[in-house]
């Protein structure tokens, strides 16, 4: 984790190459708290109909509190396993007055199943969490489309503990007004 007043969205390539050479932070799955958190998607569509361009361009957080450079953007290509994402939250959550914590994470799984798609990723050394997060959109049973974020994690210190409930809120208020 860095901390700086500037954004550093102009920097994200050299931030990149960095996290790129960091290691996955190590973890015991059974210790981490498990969290699960659905959101129903209001659509008539199948599952491969959805445009699901922003799920795996990683367009899931409000800029207002998250900005990113995913490698696969950087690269012009498609996502794949151990791609690096770097991410930058807002603390407090307001772009322009705020610090800007830089941390990153790495693509552990691609999902690609007849009635669930998404990816995981895991966090990078110096990430403000320590685990695993896992984003699908799925269709249940009853042909309901959800989207599902799956975490076991443990908060790395005192401000993700504080400001980890202000982004799940944050997170299903904008999930919720995109247009599939």
């Amino acid at each position: 984790m860095r901390i700086y007043l500037t954004d550093q969205v102009k920097k994200f390539p050299h931030h990149l190459e960095f996290l790129k050479r960091q290691p996955v932070m190590e973890y015991d799955r059974s210790k981490l708290t498990e969290k699960t958190t659905v959101i129903a998607i209001d659509t008539a569509k199948q599952l491969r109909e959805l445009n699901t361009d922003f799920f795996f361009d990683y367009k899931i957080f409000p800029g207002s509190i998250m900005t990113c450079l995913t490698q696969w953007a950087f690269e012009k290509r498609q996502m794949q396993i151990g791609d690096t994402i770097v991410q930058q939250a807002f603390i407090p959550p307001f772009r322009n007055f705020s610090q800007k914590i830089i941390f990153g994470v790495r693509i552990n799984d691609i999902i690609n199943e007849p009635t669930r798609i998404g990816y995981s990723y895991e966090t990078l050394k110096e990430h403000v969490e320590r685990g695993i997060s896992i984003f699908t959109i799925e269709k249940t049973a009853g042909q309901n489309t959800i989207f599902k974020v799956h975490t076991f994690s443990q908060p790395g210190n005192l401000l993700t503990q504080i400001i980890g409930p202000v982004f799940q809120f944050l997170t299903k208020l904008f999930v919720r007004g995109k247009d599939w």
